[in-house]
């Protein structure tokens, strides 16, 4: 009896592992062999519902622990948020408050920061404190350093047809320009042309120029890196001392007060304005050039003063170095052109001896100066008439007031435009703010130029436009003027022969960003945009 229940036994268990065998056998026929491993994971312990269980909850805690270990966005440890974010190499920076550019930043990072993105985005505080500690100049100086192309990729879904021109947007691929001007990021950027290239200089110092001619057929930019040795000159110390986040009298500022100011090429030379630190936090705006060259360019500084604006201690108790001008328009190979704003330090606009507030002419090889025009805010906009040897000059007014001015080069004595007497504008916060009081008593802002002995301008703006480049184009009457706030550009015919009636707006075209900067080539106007450090082609059909 006994034999028999053992035989029985053995029987049986090798009936069971006989069909266990031809089952596993079955499912290997079908799967194949790329299947195995799921097989012996899955298929054959089926049975034991609870190891698979905890397996499974092994691996989903492993998960948890990587993703934790990779962003740790926790309210309880946000220092070691903001350590993770630096550790990544600091190869992008989210962007506050715009999600596709926050999105295109971290497009090489991993997925798991990603996946948090939603609750990044919604975390503004956390924001604002690693703005604190990684300043987007770090990434543009990074950039720098590794020599990378700027490449700019044509996007057709944002094309504009207006009548007799068309609008094509050429919108960054991969790396971006970070260091703003105003707009915290992206970068902002000047232009100019060089033997059919487009030239960019970044507001960090960055220049590049494109690989394939501006005159042949294209369907993306790509800039080449230049060398340069621009940081001698101004750089990340500068940079960072832009934004001041806990001093709540500059709560509204944003962007970078220090940077690159324009560039112009002329003749073989290339000069590029800055904004320098004269001494420890007294600044102007300085001029340097260099020999144009595609591999370095060494720059020496053409002009600079001793006098300066500093940011803690002036008279009027007021200070934004956004009101820096900075144009630079070169005549001839002797003389150039060169405009500086107030800096807010009002009273030197109408100083004749300082060089504050002005447009002045530039001797190149001397480096002497005298002024052509004075009582200028903020002149950001310089263009040459050669035929009628005149400037027009577009400049910020303060709340309102933005202007164009009329600058004749074959007059006399210093031209005087009125700021801060006069001004078609008002005092931020208007008549009505008790903190304005005493500054009406200092500088009035007359609604007349003429009638207190200064030059009316051409145009004003109210309200303001944020008045930007202006150009002429092939027919002499007509220009163009750019805006950063209104986001348009506005064509406008200008008869310098006919005293009456001889300036009217013909166009205003919406573009749908701040335009930092434009140039004519080719009869077609280049851009570049600042909220997504973007180009613009216009072509005129």
């Amino acid at each position: 009896m006994f034999n028999f229940k053992n035989t029985s036994i053995i029987i049986l268990i090798f009936v069971l592992s006989l069909n266990l065998l031809l089952d596993f056998s079955f499912i290997t026929n079908n799967f194949g062999k790329n299947l195995r491993e799921f097989t012996f994971k899955y298929v054959v312990p089926f049975k034991n519902i609870g190891n698979l269980e905890k397996k499974i909850e092994e691996l989903e805690n492993i998960n948890r622990q990587k993703l934790a270990a990779t962003i740790q966005v926790d309210e309880k440890n946000i220092n070691d948020l903001e350590e993770n974010i630096q550790k990544i190499n600091k190869e992008k920076i989210f962007i506050s408050g715009d999600r596709q550019i926050f999105v295109n930043a971290f497009n090489n990072l991993n997925n798991n920061l990603n996946n948090n993105l939603k609750k990044l985005e919604q975390n503004q505080t956390t924001f604002n404190q690693i703005f604190k500690k990684i300043d987007p100049s770090e990434f543009d100086m990074m950039f720098k350093e590794q020599r990378k192309d700027l490449n700019y990729g044509y996007d057709g879904r944002f094309n504009i047809y207006d009548d007799n021109l068309s609008v094509k947007f050429y919108t960054p691929i991969g790396d971006t320009l970070l260091y703003g001007i105003t707009n915290t990021t992206p970068g902002s950027g000047y232009l100019d042309i060089h033997k059919d290239n487009l030239i960019l200089v970044s507001s960090s110092g960055i220049i590049g120029y494109s690989k394939k001619p501006l005159n042949k057929p294209k369907f993306g930019i790509s800039l080449k890196q230049i060398q340069n040795n621009l940081n001698n000159f101004i750089d990340i110390t500068q940079f960072k001392k832009s934004r001041h986040f806990d001093d709540p009298k500059y709560s509204w500022l944003k962007g970078g007060w220090y940077s690159i100011k324009d560039v112009e090429i002329f003749d073989g030379d290339i000069y590029v304005s800055y904004t320098k630190e004269v001494k420890e936090d007294c600044w102007n705006t300085s001029l340097l050039s260099g020999k144009m060259n595609y591999v370095y360019i060494h720059f020496t500084t053409l002009f600079t003063s001793e006098e300066c604006v500093n940011e803690y201690d002036n008279i009027d108790d007021e200070y934004n170095a956004h009101q820096s001008g900075g144009r630079i328009i070169n005549l001839n190979n002797e003389i150039v052109l060169f405009s500086i704003g107030d800096f807010r330090s009002r009273y030197r606009a109408q100083s004749e001896s300082s060089i504050f507030g002005k447009v002045l002419k530039i001797n190149k090889k001397n480096n002497d100066y005298e002024v052509v025009s004075m009582g200028h805010r903020n002149p950001q906009g310089l263009f040459y008439n050669e035929d009628k040897n005149f400037l027009l000059e577009a400049e910020h007014g303060p709340q309102g007031g933005d202007e164009i001015n009329v600058i004749k080069l074959d007059y006399n004595s210093m031209q005087n435009f009125g700021w801060a007497i006069s001004s078609y504008g008002e005092h931020y916060g208007g008549k009505n703010a008790p903190e304005n009081k005493n500054k009406y008593e200092k500088y009035p802002l007359h609604k007349s130029h003429s009638e207190h002995g200064f030059i009316e301008p051409l145009k004003y703006f109210n309200p303001s436009i944020g008045i930007s480049q202006i150009i002429g184009l092939d027919n002499e009457k007509q220009y163009v003027v750019a805006s950063l706030k209104a986001h348009s550009l506005y064509f406008f015919e200008y008869n310098y022969n006919n005293k009456e009636n001889n300036f009217n707006i013909v166009k205003k075209l919406d573009i749908g960003e701040r335009i930092r900067d434009m140039i004519y080539y080719n009869n077609k106007l280049y851009l570049y945009l600042e909220d997504t450090a973007s180009l613009a082609e216009i072509s005129f059909n």
